[in-house]
């Protein structure tokens, strides 16, 4: 479970003009099956943003190992402490990204600090907090997609694009901004206990055997990827039980 919080109204009377990356450090390797990045955050308000090109219909996955550690498909080690993620997809390079949705209309997406979470357990691992049962904060998000240009969103799982939540029809677009939910820092807690986590990441965007083509890196144009405008964020005051599930 991640945590429960009780906030109160803190309403952005104005549009923050932010480097979304500047404060993300990363680094893409490409694999055979697609691309496998590692990085970290600033802070919990910095965001990974990675577009990518498949040249046909393919079946995708998308892995984190930054809260539990593991293997990533390029074979690096990745250690267990950062933060449990978001991860969302978009259609589109950066600057008109487009939350994408299956057929019922849902964003297509999985973060642990929601229902709408798909456990990346089984290649990531679990972690204990303060000696509770463990849990999973990372994500196994798998999708069919067509021939395109997408960007993989992945961001703290308390600092929500208003295209993922609510979702359309009220919000798609990824410069619609986030709703910021965390306390300011990495912090994972479940009904008792909290840890303190850090800002690394790991996140593969690969093909699925014999899915179709493996995802290729697209570079933005320069400037892009860095002038993504966010809300400072509207957080409501009501107190909701962050909780993680094993199953969508």
């Amino acid at each position: 479970m991640r945590r429960l919080i009780s906030l109160s109204v803190f309403v952005a009377a104005f549009l923050l003009i932010k480097a979304a990356d500047a404060a993300t450090l990363s680094n893409c390797t490409t694999v055979a099956t697609g691309i496998s990045c590692t990085g970290s955050l600033d802070t919990p308000e910095d965001v990974f943003l990675e577009t990518f090109t498949l040249s046909g219909s393919s079946s995708i996955v998308v892995q984190t190992y930054g809260f539990g550690g593991g293997t990533n498909a390029a074979g690096t080690p990745v250690p267990f402490g950062g933060f449990d993620s978001l991860v969302a997809l978009f259609s589109g390079p950066v600057a008109t990204a487009t939350i994408l949705t299956d057929g019922g209309g849902n964003p297509i997406g999985s973060d642990p600090a929601t229902t709408q979470f798909s456990s990346g357990c089984g290649p990531a691992g679990q972690v204990s907090i303060a000696g509770d049962p463990p849990v999973c904060g990372d994500n196994t998000l798998s999708v069919s997609l067509l021939a395109g240009s997408y960007t993989l969103l992945l961001s703290d799982a308390l600092y929500e694009p208003f295209a993922f939540n609510p979702g359309p029809p009220t919000s798609s677009l990824l410069s619609d901004g986030f709703s910021d939910l965390s306390p300011g820092i990495f912090q994972t807690c479940d009904l008792f206990n909290c840890q303190s986590d850090n800002g690394t990441f790991a996140v593969d965007i690969l093909a699925s055997p014999n899915g179709g083509p493996p995802p290729v890196p697209t570079p933005e144009p320069a400037g892009v990827a860095l002038s993504l405008p966010l809300w400072l964020g509207l957080a409501v005051g009501w107190g909701r039980l962050k909780h993680f599930r094993h199953s969508r």
